[in-house]
């Protein structure tokens, strides 16, 4: 898109906003969003009202200036996507598990320097040396779970047995603080120590610490025959040219990596409070959106619970998920104010390239 159309569309949001809803979400009139949703909708013109579909939202300044469904539900079902329905946010979850680690910081209840094993006195021991820190940041060196799982097991693990699976390990992959490795592993002892020092389910915390106070009524830490997903859009995968629903793997129970469902409009109130700092504070919250670094003194583009890239202006957070039948993408400017989210069911799905085409309508 050329900067004078991305002046225009910036112009027609600055011009055409709304006061506040009873939620106090702000929404942009629909008349004068038009130009915007026709641009969003040639973009997600691969969706279509036959197919597993998507959920788009643009926040800007406590704001939605645009948000919209696309496709199904479940395919072969009547239910069309909207800004309400519920998406598996695999690893997008992942900003939670962090936010739930850094509130008990913020309230004095662990230090990120503190050794893991002395809240999980099970951890193995040729982890000793690893850190919480390591664990948000994605330098534990800790093998994957998922790697650890039986090829021949169905049964779905859950975030203990991870802490349990990687005893069949017998090292690190390097020394804690080296080098940086996406772990799913580090995630689910994330919450296994939230447990522990909260005394509650992960998904109990989550629950009074962070979806009930910031009003996100539909937002849910999934836990199959305990809580429901209401208005729950179903995974998909295409196979020999067909859409068959893939929803759940034997690794979808695991909670602190990827277990929590939402919706585009919840995750506008999450964001709101966080560049509001309703949450965390502000040098707490601005320490999860910067690089951290590496024992050598080297940087690494992940802080806690986010990616962090360079941008024309400076640096933002994102955060990609992926699991059997979801592709999803957050992409975050906090000093504009700007969140563009697309949640998507469907396992071929390009989140992140229609996230940045969406995003650069509205930055430079």
């Amino acid at each position: 898109m050329k900067r004078s159309y991305r002046c225009f569309y910036a112009l027609l949001i600055a011009l055409f906003l709304l006061p506040g809803n009873s939620n106090g979400q702000k929404l942009a009139t629909q008349k004068n969003a038009a130009p915007l949703e026709h641009a969003v909708d040639e973009i997600m013109k691969g969706f279509t009202t036959h197919t597993p579909g998507a959920s788009v939202l643009i926040l800007k300044n406590d704001t939605i200036i645009f948000q919209k469904g696309y496709g199904l539900k479940q395919v072969g079902q009547r239910g069309r996507i909207d800004p309400f329905t519920n998406f598996r946010l695999a690893s997008v979850t992942k900003q939670f598990t962090a936010a739930s680690i850094l509130l008990l910081q913020q309230n004095g209840k662990l230090s990120l320097n503190d050794p893991v094993i002395n809240y999980l006195p099970n951890l193995p021991a040729y982890a000793r040396a690893v850190r919480i820190s390591h664990l948000l940041n994605h330098s534990s060196g800790l093998p994957d779970y998922e790697d650890l799982i039986p090829n021949a097991q169905t049964e779905q693990v859950h975030d203990a047995d991870c802490l349990e699976l990687i005893h069949k390990a017998d090292s690190l992959y390097f020394v804690p603080g080296d080098a940086y490795r996406y772990s799913n592993t580090g995630y689910a002892l994330l919450a296994l120590i939230v447990e522990k020092i909260s005394g509650k389910r992960f998904a109990t915390f989550l629950d009074s610490a962070i979806f009930k106070p910031l009003h996100m009524q539909h937002t849910v830490a999934y836990e199959n025959g305990i809580s429901k997903v209401k208005n729950r859009a179903f995974g998909h995968s295409l196979i020999n040219g067909n859409w068959e629903q893939t929803d759940q793997s034997n690794s979808s129970a695991v909670l602190g990596d990827g277990g929590i469902y939402s919706n585009v409009n919840d995750l506008a109130k999450w964001i709101a409070a966080l560049w509001n700092y309703r949450l965390l504070s502000k040098n707490v919250q601005d320490q999860a959106w910067s690089s951290t670094l590496f024992n050598n003194r080297q940087v690494n583009n992940y802080g806690f619970g986010w990616h962090i890239e360079k941008y024309s202006k400076g640096f933002h957070p994102y955060h990609s998920g992926s699991s059997i039948g979801f592709r999803n993408y957050l992409n975050l400017f906090p000093e504009e104010k700007i969140m563009v989210v697309v949640l998507t069911n469907r396992n071929s799905a390009d989140p992140k390239t229609i996230c940045k085409q969406i995003s650069a309508l509205l930055v430079e």
